[in-house]
């Protein structure tokens, strides 16, 4: 079985408003092989709650205008951690970094293939780890200048 073209216009719709809004490393994964409860999954993340929080609301918002397809769960709202939307064709899951880390979802799925994303979702690939060197070096110069 491979995802179908409603899932696959889900994913890419989702992925392109979570590029639009910053987000760090879209993958998204067919796991219709090894799931039977839905198509696909679709991972994102973000450095921070507010910006996990505009990712999973402008994903919600485009998918519900654009295809009208609305979540039939939503988890994770409260902490922004770890947002999940069920849309039963494909599962969307956008993490703080240190979730994304720590969870490391993908190596879970590594074995399913991946789907063709937009451009703009792909050009997101490696930004986590670019954005913790660039706060990692801007902390060590902030100590560094503590200690003048």
């Amino acid at each position: 079985m491979t995802a179908t073209d409603r899932s696959l216009e889900l994913v890419t719709t989702a992925a392109q408003a979570a590029a639009d809004k910053l987000a760090h490393d879209i993958i998204a994964y067919d796991v219709s092989d090894v799931l039977s409860i839905t198509d696909a999954f679709l991972l994102a993340s973000a450095p921070n709650d507010r910006q996990v929080k505009s990712i999973v609301d402008e994903i919600e918002e485009r998918l519900q205008k654009e295809l009208g397809a609305k979540p039939v769960r939503r988890e994770g709202d409260r902490e922004a951690r770890w947002v999940l939307l069920d849309y039963v064709d494909i599962v969307v899951h956008v993490q703080h970094s240190e979730e994304r880390v720590f969870y490391a979802l993908e190596r879970l799925w590594k074995d399913c293939p991946e789907l063709e994303l937009p451009d703009d979702a792909k050009a997101t690939r490696g930004k986590a780890e670019e954005h913790a060197k660039l706060q990692a070096s801007e902390e060590a110069a902030e100590l560094g200048g503590e200690w003048r």
